[in-house]
C-alpha cells in the first residue's frame, strides 16, 4: 500500500492534540486590521478548535500529524 502525500496548506495551517481534536487559528488577523476593536483582535490571537463536522475531511488531508 503506497503512502498517502499529506496536503501542504493543511500541514502549515492545523495540528493534532493528542486526543485527536484538530487546532486551527482564527482568521481576519492578517490585514485591515485598523476598524476592528482591540477586544476583537485579542480574542482572535487565541487558538481555536475545529467543528466536529469538519474533522474527518480534515485529518484526511494530515495522516501522519
Amino acid at each position: 500500500m503506497p503512502k498517502i502525500k499529506t496536503h501542504s496548506g493543511a500541514k502549515k495551517r492545523f495540528k493534532m492534540t493528542k486526543s485527536g481534536k484538530i487546532l486551527r487559528t482564527h482568521a481576519n488577523k492578517n490585514h485591515i486590521l485598523n476598524k476592528k476593536t482591540r477586544k476583537r483582535k485579542r480574542l482572535l490571537r487565541k487558538i481555536a478548535v475545529t467543528d466536529k463536522s469538519n474533522s474527518p475531511q480534515i485529518k484526511r488531508l494530515i495522516p501522519y500529524k
